[in-house]
């Protein structure tokens, strides 16, 4: 029976030693992931010239200490090497995004206003070219019976 109860722990430790194998992850390994996580970022902050305030409201879930130690680390490493700063792409092409649709309405503002003004003066024309057309036809028949005269 001993035997039996040696074996039976045995096998179980060497089941529980496989238990990462299985995707549970030990918190000592959660923490460093964590860790390493926010020290990424702070890094990222810092190479894109973001301020260490801007960086901590941007990636609230993120400890403020592992992001200083990455923006620190990063800071040092670019001074070092002479690396400058890069700035975000990203932001740059949203705010030209954002100019231009704000270009394109403005332009449709005023084809509009242009479209509710042609309308009026054209309204206006018509009354005119009426008219004119009125006149010319009066005018026209005196010279179409001078013209079956002669």
């Amino acid at each position: 029976m001993p035997r039996l109860a040696l074996i039976a722990t045995l096998l179980a430790a060497a089941l529980l030693a496989g238990c990462e194998m299985l995707g549970m992850e030990s918190p000592e390994k959660l923490a460093a992931a964590r860790e390493a996580e926010g020290r990424a970022v702070g890094a990222a902050c810092r190479h894109a010239a973001r301020a260490i305030e801007d960086c901590y409201i941007l990636n609230k879930r993120i400890d403020k200490a592992a992001i200083f130690a990455g923006w620190r680390d990063m800071n040092d490493y670019m001074r070092e090497n002479k690396i400058d700063a890069v700035a975000p792409q990203l932001l740059a092409q949203l705010a030209m995004a954002k100019v231009a649709e704000a270009k394109a309405a403005e332009a449709k503002a005023a084809e509009a206003k242009a479209a509710e003004a042609k309308p009026a003066d054209a309204k206006a024309s018509e009354a005119d070219d009426g008219a004119a057309d009125k006149r010319g036809a009066a005018t026209a028949k005196p010279k179409d019976a001078k013209a079956r005269s002669s």
